[in-house]
């Protein structure tokens, strides 16, 4: 496979799969025994392209431009590209520079990056460490999600580690590199997981997102230059420089460079994160998660998040799953967390369970979302108790279409995908709910 000439060390990457058929690159360590240890980590290489790009002074454009060359994308949900990121923050700064990971998975269905932190967070931490030498940071903050707290303490742990072996501290390997990296804990806030409202909990303030411009590489924690990525996105790093840009591109499909964690939950027979290439046909994963459960028939799945649109069995069973894949059956790739949906399931009370969370977890900063938001889910719950009306259904698109694109973040998007794409590819269920007082498929 291909290299840097100047920035790997140009070695083959290794076929790393388990049983399952899995390509492991962020989830590495899971064969060994102590996953999470400094010493497995080592064992593996870990470590060694830090201490290179450090010790020889590798020029920060040299990293960047391998990370363009890899197709990383942004593993949260925006899918931005990584390499590009990192070009807008400032070369030449007085003063701190920031570097953020967000840990912060509080969609439904999301449970990926803290599978990282449990099983690989060295690997996360020198991710951390690259990206702060290549872009000038000297402080960093892992703002892991509240409500999970062992995850945390691993963390906790693997930072104590790290520091004790000089890989994080002051003039790391003897040069005058130093970079601090410290855990956040938050408190549970869906919102937080919106770059700018992370930042704003970090600072100590009410999570709530600021407006952009100014973004981050400009204006971040404390008002200095941040960059933002997700676990996922930093966990590649070390991979991306040991083995070469164009082994981790070779690994996806033309606009999906890598491997891709898919946290799959649902009506499977075997839930769980699977890491597999960009591109895999959705049959494949599917498959390898063990299929529908108790022999049922696939109804529906929502691909990447409940703020991607849902699919349509029909629509779903011939994408493969990437970034243009997905675009183009309908949906997106968001953070990979794949919810399945068997034949029983009923998709009115699906969205009126989803329209809860996102009304629940509104800052309530704008108002088309802190207004529309309830407005959605108190006509879909009219339309569960048994008074909807025909003309709800017209209304539910009205106000879902006047809160996208309407607010300071992402939410108010969100909360309007799924109700609009349920609709649409399940209107029959609805008009039959409203009609009948009841569901179509659980008759209740």
């Amino acid at each position: 496979m291909a290299t840097s000439k100047t920035t790997t060390s140009k070695m083959t990457a290794p076929v790393m799969t388990d049983l399952k058929g899995q390509t492991l690159v962020t989830l590495q360590t899971l064969k060994e025994k102590n996953p999470a240890s400094l010493a497995t980590y080592e064992k593996l290489g870990g470590y060694q392209q830090l201490k290179r790009l450090v010790t020889d002074k590798v020029k920060a454009i040299e990293v960047i431009n391998e990370v363009k060359v890899s197709g990383l994308r942004g593993r949260g949900g925006a899918g931005f590209p990584t390499g590009l990121k990192w070009s807008f923050m400032p070369r030449y700064f007085d003063g701190t520079k920031y570097l953020v990971c967000n840990t912060d998975e509080g969609e439904p269905g999301t449970f990926k990056d803290r599978d990282i932190i449990r099983y690989n967070p060295h690997q996360l931490i020198e991710g951390m460490a690259i990206a702060a030498y290549t872009l000038g940071a000297g402080v960093g903050y892992n703002y892991i999600h509240g409500e999970i707290w062992r995850e945390y303490e691993i963390f906790e742990e693997a930072l104590a580690e790290a520091r004790a072996a000089g890989y994080i501290g002051k003039n790391l390997f003897g040069t005058n590199f130093s970079f601090e990296l410290y855990a956040v804990h938050g408190y549970g806030a869906y919102i937080c997981g919106e770059e700018t409202a992370l930042i704003e909990s970090i600072e100590g303030k009410k999570g709530q997102p600021r407006f952009k411009p100014p973004f981050p590489a400009s204006y971040g924690v404390f008002g200095k230059p941040t960059n933002v990525n997700n676990t996922e996105s930093y966990t590649s790093i070390p991979w991306i420089l040991q083995y070469g840009g164009q082994a981790f591109a070779d690994l996806g499909v033309a606009g999906s460079g890598g491997s891709k964690l898919f946290s799959v939950s649902g009506h499977v027979e075997k839930p769980g994160n699977y890491e597999v290439n960009m591109g895999m046909p959705f049959a494949e994963l599917l498959e390898m998660a063990g299929g529908i459960w108790k022999g049922r028939k696939l109804k529906a799945v929502i691909p990447g998040g409940p703020s991607t649109a849902v699919m349509p069995a029909e629509a779903i069973l011939g994408a493969t799953m990437d970034y243009n894949g997905l675009s183009k059956a309908g949906s997106s790739l968001g953070a990979g967390s794949m919810i399945v949906m068997d034949e029983t399931t009923c998709m009115v009370k699906t969205l009126k369970r989803l329209s809860y969370f996102f009304y629940e977890e509104s800052c309530g900063q704008c108002t088309p979302c802190r207004e529309g938001t309830g407005w959605v889910y108190r006509v879909i719950k009219r339309i569960t108790d048994g008074n909807g009306k025909m003309e709800d259904l017209d209304l539910l698109t009205d106000v879902s279409n006047n809160i996208s694109g309407r607010t300071i973040c992402a939410l108010g998007d969100a909360a309007a995908t799924p109700v609009l794409s349920f609709i649409k590819h399940f209107r029959p269920e609805f008009e039959y709910y409203i009609q009948h007082g009841k569901s179509m498929v659980d008759g209740k």
